[in-house]
């Protein structure tokens, strides 16, 4: 079947967990012709909207819920006949469960606006059966912020389809018919985990009805649920006039509230078991055990350690647990590589037992800490019931290391099936990525992990910390997504929710979908915190468009975006101070940012503020604006550009060094020249340099005196890039291999860290988005780069440094570009799969030759 532009960019097949880098070399390996594209102008890659009619959304009767509520809702229906097809949709806010016939079928929803909810399809296709059967859902209500759900209120709406052979279609939809009840093994009122994680789970086996979902529920106490008032079926439950006795939000009169279809395929779940048993101990403990868990005490004055074998393992992954009359005992797995998904075990125990099940990302065995309760109390508590408990957390975690806390039982007790129900997004291409050096293709293999852990629905960088979405140093996923997967719709997702934080001021609440930004507002305004909405993040967000628009000649994504960066253009127009470069200070509101690492004052960002906004004004916000056909606004855009650089350029550029002062104004009084890598990467990748004078920058990067600010790893790319502009591959692999590689995130967990020096047992982030190798391999060590929108015209500029052999398919709305470069005896053999369509040209020591559609094989 030929392919096109609607399939590519909504394909629906599932993707392979592919965490290792394949075997063979990749040339040829794909069809060039298999991802061809025509222009499909009707096409519309995010904001379906959706009308659930006759469908209700419903509730429990109540005039209020408590945060962290769980609630339970069933419906059974008689079949006669099998249907040939049954599909529908479902949303629950703030998370819910499905189940049909008491098997689980899927977790949802995406973060999401609350103006704006995406509700899930379902597909019960070939799973009904004649006769009775029985919808379950249990849906949780956050009530607090979350780092994936800024605010709502609660609701649930269903709809389901039943298509007939015979062509009869009939529906099932949430209505007063349903029942509903608390689900009280979770507490209502539960406390909040921390600042961005709304559920600190405590779960009570002994108070869940087992057969709640079933035909024929035990418990009679079931009530009929009650229609929410002035909620609409095409409206998000925000627009209605449901109680959130909370933060008193919503109402009827939400003019753009519109509910929509979920813009990116359900995740596939994948279960994977632990692999060992890593420690284990005895803990006597000096303070009640609640309250430290509560309170999160000091470990040293609550327990002391026995470490002691407290288990006898009776089969592979089956444990017996001797107690040890007044202590509890600790056992602490470790799984192959880091992953997201919901930890579960199973445990065969008295009624009353408790367990905590514990996680991390990174702990020290028979180190400081016994228990690794030291990660944002990343902690469930799970009360047994009688006999046989399966347990599995209700929220995803980001683990791996999974701890099993045992109390308050006086008998043996069993625990088996430990693992995790990974959950990656179902990406349609795999990644074809190898190369000769073992070092880069380790860290290769723990960019691609660290893209499956932070590429959900959402793009995050830390998934057990903060799961909210950012551009700035997280927009450069974008290249790493598109280019190693060829995934359209999670960058189109990306881009409208993101966009949808624009504020009435003009700039973007930077973490939007989440909590975060929503909370800084009002401590901003009295003063009691330096973070606010990141305005570096929203001149990012810029450059991520013109990405998007560059890779894929897609318009239709950023329909609604469009205005949002005008928008912000304006607010940042009016804030030029009257010298005519960017305030970094004294914002109000938001804050500028940059880097955490790379300044020794927050005046010495101004430098690479002002660039950054001229380099937004000059290349990205007018290359949208031509798209759009707003070529006034380009003009306007570019004007302004202009005149930022003119006037850093006066103010920064030091004429004697041939280079950026970041401090230049400050110089004489603070008694040293401070340079920064953002502003001479800047300078030199986006040509901003007075007359192209970039040899000092390039040798201040590549060499790092003692003067030049270094960011952190995640916004290390900045001075990689220029350094491949300038020439030096040398020092960007020589990094890779003696400093990225030797980062115990990549040596222990296959990710990529915060910080290259990450520590075990702390706050640090062992899975973020530090992914530059990857896309380095991309743009820099293979040097592809579209010459036209959409990639019908390319350059292919290679710089190997010292590798013997690089092989990649670089994904693109055409097809794949399939390169496989090989160094021997000083010539490069270079064999060149371009899909149908494109044209390019292959530069390589000053040479550029002409590369036409389909394979090229050339020796120079």
């Amino acid at each position: 079947m030929k392919s096109n532009r609607r399939h590519f960019l909504q394909s629906t097949l599932a993707g392979s967990s592919l965490l290792m880098l394949p075997k063979t070399p990749s040339f040829a390996s794909i069809s060039p012709d298999k991802l061809v594209l025509v222009e499909d102008s009707n096409f519309q890659t995010y904001g379906k909207s959706l009308d659930l009619s006759p469908a209700k959304w419903i509730w429990l009767p109540s005039g209020r819920t408590l945060h962290n509520t769980f609630l339970f809702f069933r419906k059974t229906f008689s079949l006669t006949e099998i249907p040939t097809k049954a599909t529908g949709w479902i949303l629950g806010e703030s998370r819910y469960k499905l189940y049909l016939n008491s098997q689980r079928i899927q977790w949802g929803p995406a973060p999401f606006d609350p103006r704006w909810s995406e509700a899930d399809p379902i597909d019960f296709t070939n799973k009904l059966t004649l006769g009775e059967n029985v919808i379950g859902s249990e849906v949780l209500y956050y009530g607090f912020g979350d780092g994936t759900m800024p605010i709502g209120k609660p609701g649930f709406i269903f709809y389901l389809q039943l298509e007939y052979a015979s062509g009869k279609k009939e529906t099932i939809v949430s209505d007063t018919t349903w029942q509903v009840k608390v689900a009280s093994a979770w507490k209502p009122g539960q406390y909040k985990r921390w600042y961005l994680r709304s559920l600190q789970e405590e779960f009570d086996a002994r108070l869940y009805p087992t057969d709640w979902n079933t035909l024929k529920p035990k418990d009679s106490a079931w009530l009929n649920a009650a229609e929410i008032a002035g909620a609409a079926a095409n409206k998000p439950i925000i627009a209605s006039w449901a109680r959130d006795y909370l933060y008193d939000s919503g109402g009827g009169n939400i003019k753009e509230a519109e509910l929509r279809q979920r813009s990116v395929r359900m995740l596939k779940e994948n279960k994977v078991g632990i692999q060992k048993l890593s420690e284990e101990m005895y803990l006597k403990w000096k303070v009640s055990t609640d309250e430290y868990f509560q309170f999160n005490m000091p470990d040293d004055i609550s327990y002391d350690i026995i470490r002691e074998k407290v288990s006898v393992q009776s089969t592979d992954n089956q444990y017996v647990v001797n107690p040890k009359s007044g202590h509890t005992a600790v056992m602490t797995f470790e799984f192959e590589s880091q992953s997201v998904g919901f930890p579960y075990f199973t445990i065969e125990a008295p009624e009353g037992t408790i367990v905590e099940l514990l996680v991390h990302e990174g702990h020290e065995i028979n180190g400081k800490y016994a228990l690794i309760n030291t990660h944002f109390n990343s902690w469930t508590k799970f009360i047994c019931k009688e006999g046989k408990n399966t347990f599995e957390v209700f929220d995803y975690e980001s683990v791996k290391w999974l701890q099993l806390h045992v109390r308050n039982t006086e008998k043996s007790v069993k625990i088996s099936n430990i693992g995790i129900r990974r959950r990656e997004y179902p990406f349609t291409n795999p990644p074809q990525l190898k190369c000769s050096d073992r070092k880069l293709e380790k860290l290769f293999s723990a960019c691609l992990n660290t893209i499956y852990n932070n590429t959900q629905e959402t793009i995050v960088d830390g998934m057990a910390r903060e799961r909210q979405q950012y551009s700035g140093d997280l927009g450069h996923m974008v290249h790493a997504i598109f280019r190693g997967f060829g995934e359209v719709p999670i960058l189109a997702r990306f881009l409208n929710t993101y966009s949808q934080g624009i504020t009435e001021a003009g700039f973007f609440l930077d973490t939007w979908p989440a909590y975060d930004r929503l909370c800084r507002l009002t401590e901003r305004e009295i003063g009691i915190t330096n973070w606010g909405p990141l305005l570096d993040h929203g001149v990012g967000f810029n450059f991520d468009c013109m990405y998007y628009y560059q890779y894929t000649a897609d318009k239709s994504a950023l329909k609604e975006v469009y205005p949002r960066l005008k928008k912000f253009f304006y607010y940042l127009k009016n804030l030029q101070k009257p010298e005519g470069t960017m305030p970094v200070e004294d914002l109000g509101i938001p804050t500028v940012w940059i880097d955490h690492t790379a300044y020794k004052s927050q005046k010495h960002k101004e430098c690479a503020f002002s660039l950054y906004v001229s380099a937004m004004c000059l290349r990205a916000l007018p290359m949208l604006a031509e798209a759009m056909n707003d070529a006034n606004f380009a003009k306007e855009v570019t004007l302004f550009g202009n005149k930022v650089l003119a006037a850093t350029q006066k103010k920064f550029w030091d004429n004697t060094l041939q280079t950026w002062v970041c401090n230049k104004p400050w110089q004489q009084a603070e008694g040293e020249i401070r340079h920064c890598d953002r502003t001479l990467g800047m300078g030199v990748l986006y040509e901003l340099n007075p007359n192209k004078q970039d040899n000092n920058s390039v040798k201040i990067l590549a060499e790092k005196p003692s003067n030049l600010g270094i960011s952190y790893v995640t916004n290390a790319i900045w001075r990689f890039w220029a350094l491949a502009k300038g020439g030096r591959m040398d020092v960007i692999l020589n990094e890779f291999r003696n400093d990225w590689y030797n980062s115990p995130s990549v040596q222990k967990n296959n990710t990529m860290a915060e910080w290259i020096e990450v520590r075990p047992d702390s706050n640090d982030q062992w899975s973020h988005a530090s992914i530059s190798p990857m896309f380095s391999a991309y743009m820099d060590m293979a040097g592809i780069k579209p010459l036209k929108v959409g990639y019908s015209e390319v350059e292919i500029s290679p710089q190997l440094g010292d590798l013997a052999n690089l092989s990649l398919t670089n994904y693109t709305i055409q097809g794949g570009i399939e390169v496989d470069f090989t160094q021997k005896n000083g010539k490069l053999e270079a064999k060149i799969n371009l899909p149908k369509n494109v044209t390019g040209w292959l530069v390589w020591k000053g040479k550029r030759m002409a590369l036409k559609t389909g394979r090229n094989e050339l020796v120079v």
